[in-house]
């Protein structure tokens, strides 16, 4: 692999980490309402594994190639986001912030918050594009590795980065918020509205064309 493409990649795979979207505002809400917030960042992971074993197979261009297939998983991830955005905000709006209750009353099982995150990251059609449009781009054909293995590096070391970013991003929001409990529900509430505009978004990019009268 080449290595200014490696360093490249690392570069712009660490500033879209670094950018707030769904995946944070998941990180944040397990970082305030869950005993531990590892399973929530693993599932966000493995959501990103999942996306990698499709592009290393190969499928994740044929997919992206199909709106067919591309569009009812879009609704799909559009009607998750949105779920989880009022699940959200529902345990905003009777919940207590205070230091025990975010830290000592997990409000969901491991597995379940392992599988939410897996959900938020896995089903949301941009990643699945991320991965097509943006790997492929730092993938070189001269290399001594086979295609296949250079984008299975490529999107692990996403993966390694996102961890790290969303870690960092649930461990903030818990040192810093766990103790201000008016400070932890505005944050928790912010959470909430940006997963469910995200879902209003993917919604609408796949109605309004439906909608719009032919000529």
């Amino acid at each position: 692999m080449d290595p200014e493409l490696f360093l490249a990649f690392i570069l712009v795979a660490a500033a879209l980490a670094c950018t707030p979207g769904v995946d944070w505002a998941y990180s944040i809400t397990a970082g305030l309402r869950q005993r531990s917030f590892v399973p929530a960042v693993a599932g966000l992971c493995g959501g990103y594994v999942l996306h990698t074993a499709l592009l290393v197979a190969g499928l994740a261009a044929v997919l992206a190639g199909m709106p067919g297939v591309l569009g009812p998983i879009t609704l799909a991830g559009a009607g998750y986001l949105m779920w989880l955005g009022i699940s959200t905000l529902r345990s905003w709006s009777g919940a207590s912030f205070s230091a025990a209750a975010a830290v000592g009353h997990p409000s969901a099982s491991q597995l379940r918050t392992f599988l939410q995150g897996m959900g938020t990251s896995g089903i949301n059609p941009k990643g699945l594009l991320f991965y097509v449009a943006l790997i492929p781009q730092f993938v070189s054909a001269d290399a001594p590795l086979p295609v296949p293995v250079q984008s299975g590096l490529l999107g692990l070391t996403f993966v390694a980065l996102a961890g790290l970013v969303y870690t960092a991003v649930a461990l903030l929001s818990r040192t810093l918020l766990q103790r201000r409990p008016g400070a932890a529900r505005a944050v928790t509430l912010a959470s909430g509205v940006v997963m469910v505009l995200l879902g209003v978004v993917l919604l609408g990019e796949q109605l309004l064309p439906l909608l719009a009268p032919t000529r």
